[in-house]
């Protein structure tokens, strides 16, 4: 394993979601609902043929139990990257954690979020 992959895994995975989110930034700007753009990255997703699925339910174990709260993820993209959409001022620690949840019950390393609601996308990568 390369420094660069320890430190930045899934990189190429990664690096294809920017560049759709990027694009959807490019054309949609920032001032839409989360569901404007969760739309707009599903049809990116569509037309770059990227393995996803939308609104991923995953279940809480503890213990020998299974919680009675679900989770739902916005995407699960290649089966590895939980992809949280926000359209807000900023991310703020809750949607940090909330991804670093995600990431806990999936069993997935890596996650991105991504905030169309600034001029410029705001992306934070959490790894888990």
């Amino acid at each position: 394993m390369t420094i660069q992959n320890q430190y930045f895994p899934l990189k190429e995975e990664t690096d294809i979601i920017i560049k759709c989110g990027l694009e959807v930034h490019r054309q949609l700007g920032h001032g839409f609902l989360e569901i404007v753009y969760k739309d707009a990255m599903e049809y990116e997703f569509r037309q770059r043929e990227v393995s996803y699925e939308r609104e991923k339910r995953y279940e809480v174990p503890y213990k020998s139990v299974i919680l009675p709260h679900k989770f739902f993820a916005d995407f699960v993209i290649f089966e590895s990257v939980i992809l949280e959409i926000k359209a807000k001022d900023g991310i703020p620690p809750e949607d940090m954690a909330q991804t670093l949840n995600y990431l806990k019950c999936s069993g997935c390393k890596v996650g991105l979020i991504l905030n169309f609601g600034r001029i410029k996308l705001d992306i934070k990568r959490v790894v888990f």
